[in-house]
């Protein structure tokens, strides 16, 4: 009896490993089905950037396709002064930079709060204000350059960051505006009522209580809107003719200039140059993208 215990016993063991082995080699088999289609995915963009890289050390083109040769002078944009037709690189730089970070705290002083009221409070109207915010996000923004046009030009903001960036963050704020409503709706009541009943007022309980649960939705709307401020090029090249107020994709346009004088060489470096902080920004800040609502989930989960 004891033997057939014994005999029964090792059979489930033997049972339990083999399920165990199936289940792990099933897990590997699905990870690396998951990891081929992830590197074939990515495979053109490495490949891209991978090209740019090289090119912008290469003398030349091999067959027009492939870099060769080594050299360093395409870089030679980073020291040399201003002409008459490119203007000061590192004036460019920090007039991408403003236009970046000004837009960023537009849309990150106007969304925080529209959210929590939108969220919080009921008032005449809200509903239409909520179905307009999507419907302003719709809208192609390229379709109100020439009525823009003219406000900033009755505004005196033609030929000035500022006048960019604030088209930009009201472009950018429908979605900015549903982002952190969407993060205080997964916020329970209680936790708003218990500050309220203690005393504390509305402010006080949005700013000491409220604010500190939503910091990943600031955090994410911050990270969308540096960088659609940072790549901007249609409404640069349209509201800014002064050298003086352009940004890198104007000086790289200014660069471009007749393609069948084109120095891709230079044009590689200065790509890298340009897409390189975004990159960087991206790949430190990535994992609060992963906390974005639109709906009623849980934003700080």
């Amino acid at each position: 009896m004891a033997q057939a215990q014994v005999e029964v016993s090792r059979a489930k063991a033997a049972a339990l490993r083999d399920t165990a082995r199936r289940e792990r080699r099933q897990q590997r088999l699905v990870s690396a089905a998951i990891y081929t289609f992830l590197v074939l995915v990515s495979l053109p963009l490495i490949i891209g950037y991978g090209w740019l890289i090289l090119n912008s050390f290469s003398t030349e083109l091999a067959y027009g396709v492939w870099p060769s040769g080594f050299t360093t002078k395409h870089w030679r944009f980073l020291f040399q002064p201003p002409s008459a037709y490119y203007p000061d690189l590192w004036r460019t730089t920090w007039n991408t930079i403003w236009l970046a970070i000004g837009m960023t705290i537009t849309v990150v002083a106007v969304a925080t709060p529209t959210g929590y009221v939108l969220s919080r409070m009921n008032f005449r109207g809200r509903s239409a204000f909520l179905a307009l915010t999507l419907v302003l996000h719709a809208f192609p923004g390229i379709t109100l350059l020439i009525a823009t046009y003219y406000v900033l030009r009755f505004l005196g903001l033609l030929n000035s960051i500022p006048g960019v960036f604030l088209v930009k963050a009201a472009l950018m704020l429908p979605l900015g505006i549903w982002v952190m409503k969407g993060f205080y709706d997964g916020i329970s009541w209680d936790v708003e009522m218990s500050a309220l009943v203690d005393g504390a007022s509305r402010i006080q309980t949005w700013y000491k209580v409220m604010l500190p649960q939503v910091m990943p939705g600031i955090a994410s709307i911050s990270i969308f809107s540096f960088i659609y401020g940072w790549s901007e090029y249609i409404y640069v090249i349209t509201f800014i003719q002064d050298k003086n107020a352009w940004t890198l994709a104007s000086y790289i346009n200014a660069i471009v200039g007749d393609y069948r004088f084109l120095d891709y060489g230079l044009l590689s470096a200065t790509a890298l140059f340009y897409i390189a902080p975004v990159l960087l920004f991206f790949i430190f800040t990535q994992k609060y993208l992963m906390k974005v609502t639109i709906g009623g989930t849980k934003g700080g989960s």
